[in-house]
């Protein structure tokens, strides 16, 4: 009961609080995985791991929120700030001192790490969303409390975006810390202050009378449909960063649109929730296809299909899963179920499907559970206007599904050696579109016709490579082995070639970014006359072996490399550099940064860093500490080359001020080779404490000195792709 005397809903201090809550939430997400960069590397599973973990610790905060609804507001109220206070006590967050990692072991040290570090604040500010809108539905003017949820999913998108657009270019970690620290502190008072507008309430939350029923089917359909958009989006991420394109601050997009598809669904106004609900159908089966069909070619459209899809669907299933809400009294069981099924969807994406499949299958798998899940709504009226015969209307589907099939077969084998498509082509797709509108007039011939596209688009072939054991996933990427026409074997990561190697007598000779005119080629081709002879040579980053060839007698060579899946291929013979050229070469698998600060010093007199894994930025070894170590383990007179090709980020002036920070000589040579299919441009950055090493390089080749250094330095605390992103690049 309330006192007739009793204040006004005071939704705006719900909203305000909710917002904040939601916000510091994702802004420290990104927050910690940055701390964690120099020890874990930027690998697509090391967010997907960070990404489980906080969806578990979401899981916990709500069970812990659902858990106290039995005591009166009041109570809640005391209990949760205590909880808030003793999470304050860990603040501001700093990266946990975890011992004991192990190669292989990542999929628990990552997951561990995490919660460790942020664990206890995360669970508190977790708790807010189900606790704050329990206590303003206690208000007997508040009304429906669940458009609250799209403040907190508006929160969370906001400080998502602020971290790469703001906090990172503007602050160092340290700053960033306490920052956050003082922003939980407001946040408190803004908890306190919505738990003091309800001091009047002596009931608790649960005010409805008669408690509303839920059967065992509608509970699973809690779980299952907000589990298909979190595992979207994190297999949309994976598949983005692996069989796209991999650009730097992608994972952010999936991310954002999973959260803003949450705002739109739970959104107090239903018009456009509406018309997700009417292109979903459509969106799901045409850009499903488009993006399994351009699997591993580096397509913008792909690209765009993909997150179109993911905003759309997950929109979709989310506005279903608003529309079986409950009454207020069972709201905080409906979120516990909302946050076990993104759970569910996480740890299958992130820990099962890396375990399972060679390639990202979890990404169409999760394509036909949305297929099953999504509303079908209006267009379930179709086929009755064509036919109100049963019979005649089952002919019509199966003679849809078949013609959709062999269309989308028609097309697959059009467009295999095509960069885009032409009219004719899209001309087909859009028959297959007005076909597939008739066939959602059934859950299962809508089904059928999205694996129908899915298998013709693409997935056929998919299938074959993963059958023929082409393909090889491990925690940091998905590899393949494809021949070229011309006999070169290629290793591919992803979209992005990591190693050739030629078929014949000319098998050993250095290709792909390491052709004799390279940077690196031309230092290690004439490492006698620069360093001296009987050279110690440290290379970190393995491939397929590649440089090993410019080894020469007397010399020592160690690799290093964080996946052992690489070494497999060439311990196996699928690339034979290694065995024709160094078979003695020391091979060392782990962090390569924490080997190196680990070697005694002066262990190289010429060390190669060639761990970048397409144009994702490795920000852990462009740092200044990393430099650091880099030197220590340089002998004197020592040469360090840096191999920086990338397509998205120009980082001559970020290497450019880490030399001037560190004192070193550097200058760069951009190699153009004859064009050929296996020689590819490269940039190379030599730098070495002394002048020496580079003034005799500097005769093999037009070498010239880096560019003025831009922007500050970049540390361990603080560093931002964005100043140096090339822009044109993207489109």
């Amino acid at each position: 009961m309330v006192d007739s005397a009793a204040p006004s809903s005071r939704r705006w201090l719900f909203t305000a609080a909710i917002f904040f809550g939601s916000f510091l939430l994702f802004l420290v997400q990104p927050m910690v995985a940055r701390m964690a960069l120099p020890q874990l590397g930027g690998a697509p599973n090391v967010w997907n791991s960070a990404m489980l973990v906080y969806q578990a610790l979401l899981l916990a905060g709500y069970a812990y929120a659902h858990a106290i609804g039995r005591f009166s507001l009041r109570q809640q109220g005391a209990i949760h700030m205590v909880v808030l206070g003793l999470a304050a006590l860990t603040l501001p967050i700093a990266l946990a001192p975890v011992m004991g990692r192990g190669t292989g072991l990542e999929v628990i040290y990552v997951p561990w790490l995490f919660l460790l570090t942020v664990g206890p604040a995360f669970f508190a500010v977790s708790a807010q969303a189900p606790l704050i809108q329990r206590w303003f539905a206690a208000h007997p003017e508040a009304g429906n409390p669940y458009p609250l949820y799209a403040a907190s999913n508006l929160g969370s998108f906001g400080g998502l975006l602020a971290y790469p657009l703001l906090a990172e270019p503007l602050f160092p970690l340290g700053e960033q810390s306490r920052i956050w620290a003082f922003g939980y502190l407001a946040m408190a008072l803004l908890v306190g202050l919505a738990i003091l507008s309800r001091r009047d309430v002596t009931a608790a939350a649960d005010t409805d009378k008669a408690e509303e029923q839920v059967d065992w089917k509608r509970k699973l359909q809690w779980i299952l449909l907000p589990a298909v958009p979190s595992g979207l989006m994190l297999s949309t991420t994976s598949f983005l960063t692996t069989d796209i394109m991999a650009i730097p601050l992608l994972w952010v997009i999936p991310l954002g649109l999973y959260l803003l598809s949450y705002s739109i669904a739970f959104a107090e106004n239903r018009a456009m929730a509406g018309v997700f609900l009417f292109l979903a159908p459509l969106v799901l089966l045409v850009d499903g296809g488009i993006a399994v069909f351009a699997a591993g070619r580096a397509d913008l459209l792909a690209a765009v299909a993909s997150i179109i899809l993911l905003l759309v669907v997950a929109t979709a299933l989310h506005a279903r899963l608003y529309d079986l809400r409950p009454a207020a009294s069972r709201l905080s069981q409906f979120y516990l179920y909302i946050s076990a099924g993104g759970v569910l969807g996480g740890v299958f994406t992130a820990l099962i499907a890396p375990v399972l499949f060679d390639w990202t299958w979890e990404h169409p798998l999760l394509i036909l559970a949305a297929a099953a899940l999504l509303p079908l709504g209006m267009w379930r009226g179709l086929l009755g206007r064509l036919t109100r015969n049963p019979q005649t209307a089952m002919v019509i589907l199966l003679v849809g599904v078949f013609v959709v099939f062999n269309l989308a077969m028609i097309l697959y084998t059009r467009t295999q050696d095509q960069v885009a498509l032409g009219w004719v082509d899209w001309l087909g797709l859009a028959a297959l579109l007005c076909v597939a509108m008739v066939l959602a007039a059934r859950r299962w011939s809508y089904l059928a016709t999205c694996l129908s596209v899915l298998i013709a688009f693409g997935g056929l072939t998919h299938f074959t490579s993963s059958l023929g054991g082409e393909r090889e996933r491990s925690y940091f990427g998905i590899y393949s082995i494809t021949d070229s026409g011309d006999g070169d074997r290629i290793l591919m990561h992803g979209t992005t070639i990591h190693g050739i190697q030629r078929a014949g007598t000319d098998a050993d000779e250095p290709t792909a970014y390491y052709g004799r005119s390279s940077g690196v080629g031309l230092a290690l081709a004439n490492a006698e006359a620069i360093v001296g002879p009987q050279a110690r040579v440290g290379v970190v980053g393995l491939g397929v072996g590649t440089l090993s060839c410019y080894r020469q007698e007397g010399q020592d060579w160690t690799f290093f490399e964080i996946d052992p899946v690489v070494q497999q291929f060439s311990e196996r013979g699928d690339f034979t550099f290694l065995a024709d050229c160094a078979p003695d070469a020391t091979i060392r698998i782990g962090d390569a940064r924490l080997d190196l600060a680990d070697a005694a010093p002066g262990s190289f007199d010429v060390l190669v860093i060639d761990a970048f894994s397409s144009d994702a930025i490795p920000l852990h070894l462009l740092t200044v500490e990393a430099l650091a170590i880099y030197e220590r383990a340089l002998a004197p007179g020592g040469l360090l080359l840096m191999h920086t090709s990338n397509r998205y980020v120009d980082l001559e002036p970020v290497i450019a001020r880490l030399a001037e920070t560190r004192g070193l000589n550097a200058m760069l040579l951009q190699d153009e080779p004859p064009r050929r299919n296996d020689l590819y441009s490269s940039t190379w950055i030599a730098l070495a404490p002394e002048r020496a090493p580079l003034d005799a390089l500097s005769q093999t080749a037009d070498w010239r000195l880096l560019r003025d250094p831009e922007g500050a330095v970049w540390t361990d605390d603080y560093a931002s792709v964005l100043p140096y992103f090339v822009w044109e690049n993207f489109l």
